[in-house]
């Protein structure tokens, strides 16, 4: 039978443990027998679990010998990382185990290295810090998983059942996961990343820069036809200073940081009226539906009507 070991690190986040250890552990084959033997393993038997405090009834010695580990995530994700947990994941690694992070139980996993060189995902909120503690991660904000094949990482809460579901494809096909999932009241196949939940994006400049001006008028102009000369002739610069500058401020160009706030201002639109998409396409300056609906997927990863119904 394939063996799941879960990993309770201190300050473990409660839904995290809970997810695989529910859906790995109601998971039943065709002829009625179990899919899965799941067991708790912490490196000491007490695990601070915030509001309360849990057993485990295996040591790091039960990750020996198990197809999958599982790292959830913690409350404190810059924690360091104890020298007998990273060694007892990279030797699980090395036997050939299956390891998989939930939300921000990234973060414990790419301190032990095994990310190092592959693309990974975590909770939309820690992104950025993953990013700069872990460089030679190719962090991905956008999506609900990460599949390199042994290593898998998914993003926060909701994302870790996505990421037990497609596990439990992978190792039993479509059918028992789709069981799993009906047990789960979730469906198997979720539409979009996490792209969509993103409420806002990083600060597009510091305060105080000599660009705020210039991007408190774009917000407040978002339904004009704004071309980057517009722009340009609002700031009293030439384009080229304008482009230079701003991706300097930002990050971004002066039309990728509007489509951006258009497709924000679209959002709160989409979730607080009952406009319909085309009358909201004009409002937040797009020249036809079809181009909003267009950018607005490539932004979030669902269409307008999809995001309504999910969010209003």
């Amino acid at each position: 039978m394939h063996t799941v070991a879960v990993l309770a690190l201190d300050q473990v986040i409660p839904f995290d443990l809970a997810t695989p250890i529910e859906v790995f552990g109601r998971t039943r084959l065709p002829d009625g027998r179990s899919g899965y033997q799941v067991r708790v393993c912490a490196e000491r038997q007490d695990v601070d679990a915030g509001a309360f405090t849990i057993r485990a009834h295996r040591g790091l010695d039960g990750l020996r010998g198990a197809d999958t580990v599982i790292v959830p995530g913690t409350a404190d994700p810059t924690a360091p990382l104890a020298p007998a947990v990273r060694d007892a994941l990279r030797e699980a690694a090395a036997d050939g185990a299956r390891i998989a992070s939930i939300c921000s139980g990234t973060f414990p996993l790419a301190a032990t290295g095994l990310l190092d060189g592959l693309r990974a995902t975590t909770h939309w909120i820690g992104a950025e810090l993953l990013a700069a503690l872990h460089p030679d991660i190719d962090v991905d904000p956008d999506v609900l998983y990460v599949d390199n094949g042994q290593i898998l990482t998914s993003a926060g809460a909701a994302a870790g059942l996505d990421l037990c579901l497609h596990m439990i494809r992978r190792d039993h096909g479509s059918a028992v996961a789709a069981d799993a999932a009906r047990l789960s009241v979730m469906p198997l196949e979720r539409e979009g990343g996490q792209a969509q939940f993103i409420v806002h994006d990083r600060p597009p400049a510091p305060q105080g820069s000599t660009f705020e001006p210039l991007l408190g008028w774009l917000q407040e102009n978002l339904e004009r036809d704004l071309s980057l000369a517009d722009i340009a002739a609002h700031a009293g610069i030439s384009t080229r200073t304008l482009m230079r500058r701003f991706r300097e401020q930002t990050g971004c160009t002066p039309l990728q940081w509007l489509h951006r706030a258009r497709v924000r201002r679209a959002q709160h639109l989409l979730e607080t009226t009952q406009d319909p998409v085309e009358r909201i396409a004009a409002q937040v300056g797009f020249g036809s539906p079809t181009a909003f609906r267009d950018r607005f997927k490539r932004t979030t990863g669902v269409s307008p009507r999809t995001y309504r119904r999910t969010f209003a």
